[in-house]
């Protein structure tokens, strides 16, 4: 029975020193996060290998497709005049750009251990700060009516999120959830920047203005005044009524001035044009004498 147990022990220092010998990796941060233009380090670490000179490749993951970094000890693609090697396998990136954004993977092959191929995968984020967002407040909306305001940015990365400010205070995703805005009846999309008011009211009057922002800074619009008007129902039915007042006025005028022949044709010297019949048997002759007509009968045998 005490052979068994002095086996065990064996076996496991086997199996350690097997572990030992195989490559091993590992990463300082598998998830590092870097502003646009700064200089990160993408960590490979080769903890363990019994193999002198191992061979290093790095490649990017992005969207589905794989592309070589670094192979043959060159670096390679877009980051050729941007990166190198430290420590014998970790990735330096400097002037990151918005495109390096992705996984890379670090693969390396040891043929003297072994286990004879490792990989560690480390995945970039490159923020980018927002620029000043795109902000449309309408001028001025009438009570009771439905608005809306628009605030968008297109460079930040990660999405920036929007916030609306109305004189310079925060307003809430809905305004029913803050008793500051009980009397409002809006709701604001952080993902998308807009802010739709229900019905506007008086209190809604004033200043606007907008924020994006995510991990790498923020941006802001210039303020804009959204003002809000009484609608003169009154005032419209009159103004109508006017003007169709007038339209009768002109109907009746020109209908008047037909019946009693204003827009008849006319000669300049009251003449009116007249087309002078011929009588038969009798030819008109023009003389010569400013125009004068003179005739002579004719008999028909």
């Amino acid at each position: 029975m005490a052979a068994p147990k002095r086996t065990v022990p064996g076996l496991l220092i086997l199996l350690y020193g097997c572990a030992v010998m195989a490559v091993d990796l590992y990463s300082v941060n598998l998830n590092p996060v870097v502003q646009e233009y700064q200089r990160v380090e993408l960590s490979c670490v080769i903890r363990h290998t019994n193999t002198n000179n191992p061979r290093i490749e790095w490649k990017k993951i992005r969207n589905g497709d794989t592309s070589y970094v670094y192979f043959e000890t060159l670096i390679l693609g877009d980051l050729k005049n941007r990166a190198e090697i430290k420590g014998g396998s970790s990735l330096v990136i400097h002037n990151t750009s918005r495109t390096d954004n992705g996984r890379y993977r670090c693969e390396v092959a040891a043929p003297e251990d072994p286990k004879r191929f490792a990989e560690i995968t480390v995945n970039l984020t490159v923020t980018v700060k927002p620029i000043v967002p795109q902000c449309r407040v309408p001028k001025s909306v009438p009570v009771g009516k439905s608005a809306v305001l628009h605030c968008q940015e297109s460079e930040g990365y990660p999405s920036s999120v929007y916030r609306w400010y109305r004189n310079s205070d925060a307003l809430p995703e809905d305004s029913k959830a803050n008793p500051k805005f009980l009397n409002s009846s809006f709701t604001l999309n952080i993902s998308t920047g807009t802010l739709a008011f229900a019905a506007v009211n008086k209190g809604d009057m004033g200043p606007y203005y907008c924020i994006a922002s995510n991990a790498a800074g923020s941006a802001r619009c210039e303020a804009q005044l959204l003002e809000v008007y009484d609608l003169n129902i009154a005032g419209i039915i009159g103004g109508i009524l006017v003007v169709v007042l007038v339209l009768v006025l002109i109907t009746v005028g020109i209908c008047c001035a037909y019946r009693k022949g204003y827009f008849a044709n006319s000669r300049p010297n009251g003449q009116s044009y007249k087309n002078h019949s011929k009588s038969d048997g009798v030819n008109y002759l023009r003389t010569s004498d400013e125009g004068d007509f003179r005739h002579k009968s004719s008999f028909v045998i």
